[in-house]
């Protein structure tokens, strides 16, 4: 049997959930295959489970493509009804422990402490206990959720053992990674809570440990877009270039959909600009009903991946004012860079979590929650600001975002090895 020379397995929440991680994976993935990795593989979750967990979903028959050489396996649930947790995780372990058994120099990405990382972390036991000896090197990466809903939750909650297994099974892997500078410190402080309560010493062991990684971005969808594609593309959905304010993310709270909506009621520009709300979330058929009596508010919940950049391009303002919530703080802000590379009209968004480590100094901040402020900023963006501002926003915008560009992200994350004396 021919084997590949060299596998990269990413196990995560992947298309057709939205979900900026679920991105991750993909422009990781289709960076490794020009990076020396001949086999991709996205292990995930089956379509009927993630429908089943009432995740927000893209449009299936939409759904962009991968590149040759990655492969998407959904394992189904191992047992029955009699097992009601844990089916679907066994799946995914089973599949990684076959996976490993093939004498293939592996790396394995994790997204999500809970479950993804602990599907890694059992199958590599599973794997060595077999008597496998799999070549493999693990990397767990801690994004937003899994601290501002997976373990601060533990902690309010008092369940210190749960929050023990969490930390225990992230630093069992040979590299640890958080998605912003923001969720590291996140992290660190989370472990000193736990350290405190349980004499243990995961503090220290995250602060010398976990490093940065950024989220991937294929700068590639958002920069250069034909001014007829965007164009055409409003007009399908009945908008026109520069008048309308975009909201683009997960229709919930803590995106501040609702500051949004109450600040659109009183911005003098509304006359001139419709809100556009593009997403699905919890909170959709709440804000809906809300804006039913307003026909300057237009709701679009089939966007696509490759209609979201036109629709980013072609907004007098994209509105992101995201505001810290118990089960969810913004710990980065992919839509944000998304939108910075895209260009169009200034971002507007809050200085919450993470989303500084993405904006910098390239758009407009307003306190979360104030919806008068949000008001003001967004009426001085579309009436006010001069064209000049306008456009050195978008500049310096765009110049930060490549820096999340997917290939310069990837090979931070994985560095290659150098090349030995003599060899081309």
């Amino acid at each position: 049997m021919t084997h590949p020379s060299r596998r990269l397995v990413i196990v995560v929440r992947a298309d057709p959930v939205i979900c900026g991680h679920s991105g991750e994976a993909r422009n990781l993935a289709e960076v490794a295959l020009t990076r020396g990795y001949d086999d991709v593989r996205l292990l995930t979750w089956p379509i009927a489970a993630l429908q089943a967990a009432g995740l927000p979903l893209k449009p299936l028959d939409r759904l962009l493509p991968y590149s040759a050489g990655i492969t998407v396996e959904r394992p189904e649930a191992v047992g029955d009804y009699r097992v009601p947790d844990g089916r679907h995780q066994a799946g995914l372990t089973g599949r990684l422990v076959e996976l490993l058994a093939e004498p293939v120099p592996t790396t394995c990405l994790s997204m999500y402490l809970a479950p993804h990382t602990s599907v890694v972390i059992d199958a590599v036991a599973a794997a060595r206990a077999a008597g496998y000896a799999p070549d493999v090197h693990t990397v767990a990466k801690a994004v937003g959720s899994d601290v501002t809903n997976v373990i601060r939750s533990c902690l309010r909650e008092g369940r210190f053992g749960a929050a023990t297994v969490l930390f225990t099974t992230f630093l069992a892997n040979d590299e640890v990674v958080a998605v912003s500078e923001y969720t590291r410190e996140e992290i660190v402080a989370s472990a000193e809570q736990v350290d405190a309560h349980c004499g243990t010493t995961f503090a220290e062991q995250c602060r010398r440990r976990v490093t940065v990684s950024y989220p991937p971005i294929d700068s590639g969808a958002f920069v250069g877009l034909d001014p007829a594609h965007v164009d055409a593309a409003l007009a399908r959905r009945g908008l026109e270039r520069d008048k309308y304010i975009l909201f683009l993310s997960r229709v919930t709270q803590a995106k501040g959909i609702y500051d949004l909506l109450a600040a659109f009621g009183q911005m003098r520009c509304r006359s001139r600009v419709k809100l556009v709300v593009a997403g699905t979330g919890p909170a959709l058929e709440h804000v809906r009903e809300m804006a039913k009596v307003d026909d300057r508010v237009v709701f679009l919940t089939d966007v696509d991946d490759h209609e979201k950049a036109l629709l980013m391009r072609g907004c007098a303002a994209y509105a992101l004012p995201t505001k810290p919530e118990p089960d969810f703080v913004e710990t980065f802000g992919i839509a944000l860079a998304e939108k910075m590379l895209a260009g169009g009209g200034p971002i507007i968004t809050t200085m919450t979590g993470g989303t500084l480590e993405a904006v910098g100094d390239t758009a407009v901040i307003v306190e979360p929650g104030d919806v008068a402020g949000l008001a003001a900023a967004v009426d001085r963006v579309v009436l006010d600001m001069s064209a000049a501002e306008r456009q050195d926003l978008e500049l310096r915008a765009r110049a930060r975002a490549m820096s999340f560009d997917r290939g310069v992200v990837f090979d931070q994350l994985f560095p290659q090895e150098a090349p030995a004396v003599g060899v081309g």
